[in-house]
């Protein structure tokens, strides 16, 4: 027998997060879904972390502060889990928030539908420091791709639907099934796709249910990127090789699409950090696997630049130290190309984009990621 009103666990794992985590807490707190408890894992952090989360539970008993010593997000996530005590669990970074209606839409969902459903997601608003809204958001991309339901295991192995670790709401049975998050994958510096591992996991024995509204907002730090990429990559290496030894019966080609369109996004994650040589290597990477991102003008763009950064290093450091400062400030404070700041956007806007006439891409990059998407749709609905 469902119950009207379930309790929902809401998991935060926190590593020196004291700039943001008293925002995520509000975007918490000020749920239209009451029913929570919310339960902030300290990963031994040395900032104000602590303090911050400690003024929170003096004034709502709905929080709960855990330590442990420095673990990784995993085994924090894990800690959560296990002293939680909810029919469902949704997770949080400490950076991120939800717009108020988050938890109450997806509860509807998961209580709309029957057991075999195990997650519920929706969509993603990227956010810089000031919570503001950035980027560009298609219709055609958000009510094609990350609106597909059902069995979606292939699909998942093809892009990460989810798309962070903010966004779920997960039936607690899910976790005693399929097991908790990956801790082996930091012990093997790995870090990074633990979340992604998660969904894979789940999807192979539940299905997926999708709210179509912007109900988070996934935040991008562009000053503070570090090399973590590499970690990442890593990660997801790790994650996708156990996939393919658990289903040898999905197709090869699937898995170089994936390796393919992730190498292309630590591609820009190294070139925001200035490390252009790790950038033509994890291009070839994703080329040697798919030539298809050789139709987009971007990569020449990119090839370009890198060269000129790299043979342009020796003179460069003929420089005075300052100067030289002042440059690479200048580098890490610029935005991504493909992420453009417009002050007026509300998520409310974005949304009403979605209601705007669909436009089928018209580039042949686009339309060979079109048609591939067509065929994963189909390997989906075979299966289910």
């Amino acid at each position: 027998m469902k119950t009207a009103s379930p309790l929902v666990s809401v998991i935060i794992p926190a590593y020196n997060a004291e700039a943001f985590i008293g925002r995520t807490l509000k975007s918490v707190l000020s749920q239209t879904y009451k029913n929570i408890e919310v339960l902030i894992v300290d990963d031994g952090s040395q900032d104000r972390t602590v303090e911050i989360v400690e003024s929170f539970t003096q004034k709502d008993s709905r929080v709960i502060l855990l330590k442990q010593p420095n673990s990784g997000v995993a085994a924090a996530r894990n800690l959560a889990i296990e002293k939680s005590r909810g029919e469902y669990i949704s997770p949080i970074d400490a950076d991120d928030i939800w717009y108020p209606t988050k938890l109450e839409k997806q509860v509807q969902c998961m209580l709309e539908s029957d057991l075999s459903v195990g997650l519920v997601y929706a969509w993603s608003a990227f956010i810089d420091e000031e919570d503001t809204i950035i980027g560009e958001y298609a219709s055609f991309y958000y009510l094609n791709i990350p609106s597909i339901e059902g069995y979606v295991y292939p699909a998942m192995l093809f892009v990460n639907l989810i798309g962070n670790a903010s966004v779920p709401l997960i039936r607690r049975e899910c976790f005693d099934k399929v097991g908790l998050y990956n801790c082996n994958l930091r012990k093997q510096n790995a870090q990074g796709c633990e979340d992604w591992d998660i969904y894979l996991r789940i999807a192979e024995v539940y299905q997926f249910r999708v709210v179509q509204e912007f109900l988070i907002g996934y935040r991008q730090v562009i000053g503070s990127m570090s090399r973590s990429y590499h970690a990442m990559a890593r990660s997801y290496d790790l994650v996708m090789a156990d996939s393919k030894k658990r289903h040898p019966e999905i197709p090869n080609y699937i898995y170089d699409w994936s390796a393919s369109s992730f190498y292309i996004y630590v591609v820009t994650r190294s070139r925001e950090c200035g490390d252009y040589w790790s950038t033509l290597f994890w291009l070839y990477k994703a080329i040697k696997l798919d030539y298809s991102p050789l139709l987009q003008t971007w990569v020449y763009r990119c090839i370009f630049i890198c060269l000129l950064h790299i043979l342009a290093k020796p003179f460069i450091s003929l420089f005075s130290h300052k100067h030289d400062s002042r440059l690479q400030f200048s580098e890490k404070s610029k935005l991504p190309k493909n992420i453009a700041i417009n002050q007026m956007t509300t998520i409310a806007d974005i949304q009403k984009e979605m209601h705007q006439p669909q436009q089928i891409p018209w580039k042949p990059h686009g339309r060979i990621r079109w048609y591939r998407w067509l065929h994963i749709v189909k390997l989906c609905c075979q299966v289910s």
